[in-house]
């Protein structure tokens, strides 16, 4: 065997699982906490929403009303590693449509707080200090979502409820493998 078809030992990928650990905490209690934040103002969430002009005003109604539960649910499914690759594939693709909310509004030159952790709505600010912050929040996004990705493409993460679901049974004796003595006793 060369070395090219080698799986390299388990000791050399467990710093990816830990990377994923990392990975989980930061997207998984920021989603937690944005929709904390918003599901106790659920009227200034809809205002947010609305505020970015995309969507009809009751469509802003039903994403402004769901996205704080959405957000809880995906980040504790995130934090506890459950269905992983799932779960981060949906925050990141929530991360793609807020740096695209937020790009659309800087480029239509709208000046609002991005009510990304509750809040929201029109600013009054310089312009220079609005497009600052529209910056900060697209980089910040940028980063959730490479956290993301880098749980889609590596799910298997140190102390994940998918880890432990899928770990051998402890409690049961790995099975005898099979030979023709007992084959003949069965």
């Amino acid at each position: 065997m060369d070395k090219t078809t080698q799986t390299p030992p388990a000791h050399q990928k467990s710093w990816q699982r830990w990377v994923g650990l990392v990975a989980r905490l930061i997207l998984g209690v920021t989603l937690i906490v944005a929709g904390l934040l918003k599901v106790t103002a659920v009227d200034s969430s809809i205002a947010a929403v609305r505020t970015y002009r995309i969507v009809s005003w009751d469509f802003a109604k039903v994403i402004g009303t769901a996205m704080p539960v959405v957000e809880i649910i995906v980040g504790l499914a995130i934090l506890v590693g459950l269905l992983t690759r799932w779960s981060a594939l949906l925050g990141a693709l929530a991360m793609v449509a807020f740096i695209a909310g937020i790009a659309s509004v800087w480029a239509r030159g709208i000046s609002l707080d991005c009510g990304c952790f509750g809040g929201g709505g029109l600013r009054q600010d310089p312009w220079p200090t609005v497009v600052h912050g529209y910056i900060k929040d697209i980089v910040r996004d940028t980063g959730l979502f490479l956290c993301g990705l880098w749980l889609v493409i590596h799910p298997r993460t140190a102390l994940s409820l998918d880890g432990w679901m899928s770990a051998p049974d402890a409690a049961m004796p790995p099975e005898e493998p099979a030979t023709p003595e007992r084959a003949s006793q069965q």
